[in-house]
């Protein structure tokens, strides 16, 4: 009698309903894994905005938050402000103090706005040492920092708490005195940033690196 081998093995249908099923779980791995690095890369972009955000308002509260009062003499046009101090709803101009950490301390004018930067625009803080003139310099030859890339609009506003109750309007008109406190609205291209105030205070000898012999306006010393 005739003894009749049989082979074992995997039939084709069964083959390829193993691929299939191997295929589905390779789509999925790969589908969990492109979802991680996205979310990887949305934290590391948020991360970075904070940092963006954290160290913009820190050197805006620094330079902006410490404003000379002092007058310039002679005024530069009759009814003009003797207070250097110029206030729109999208730039704002001012004399303070630069901590020497950031480098060269001392007096300067400052311009703060948004400005083109290459093929984007950018929010941009000027400034140039103080040289005594009862005028703004010449923006266009003061040194420039980026304070935060891709900035879309910049809207400001200015507080007068002299008024009861106070107001705050986007264009400071007056000329005998300066704002209590003012508020930065910054839109980027991620989204709008949260709203920065800061109150000004007073510098009664501009000269000094910020010790000693303040007003304050609006904050505490």
């Amino acid at each position: 009698m005739t003894r009749v081998t049989r082979i074992s093995g995997f039939t084709l249908l069964e083959l390829l309903v193993v691929m299939g099923l191997l295929s589905a779980v390779m789509l999925a791995m790969g589908a969990a894994l492109r979802t991680i690095a996205q979310s990887e890369d949305r934290v590391d972009r948020r991360l970075a905005q904070a940092d963006e955000v954290r160290v913009a308002s820190a050197f805006i509260r620094t330079t902006l938050g410490r404003v000379s009062a002092r007058k310039v003499v002679p005024v530069a046009a009759s009814g003009a402000s003797p207070l250097l101090f110029a206030a729109t709803p999208n730039a704002l101009a001012w004399v303070g103090v630069m901590p020497a950490r950031y480098g060269q301390g001392g007096r300067h004018y400052f311009r703060l706005g948004i400005e083109p930067v290459g093929e984007d625009a950018s929010l941009v803080l000027r400034f140039l040492p103080w040289t005594g003139a009862s005028t703004f310099p010449n923006w266009s030859q003061a040194e420039a920092r980026v304070l935060v890339q891709s900035a879309d609009a910049l809207q400001l506003r200015y507080e007068d708490a002299r008024k009861v109750p106070s107001v705050w309007a986007s264009e400071w008109v007056e000329t005998k005195y300066l704002p209590t406190r003012v508020e930065l609205s910054l839109q980027t291209p991620a989204g709008a940033w949260p709203p920065l105030v800061v109150p000004l205070r007073l510098l009664s000898d501009p000269e000094s690196s910020g010790s000693g012999g303040r007003g304050v306006i609006g904050g505490a010393r």
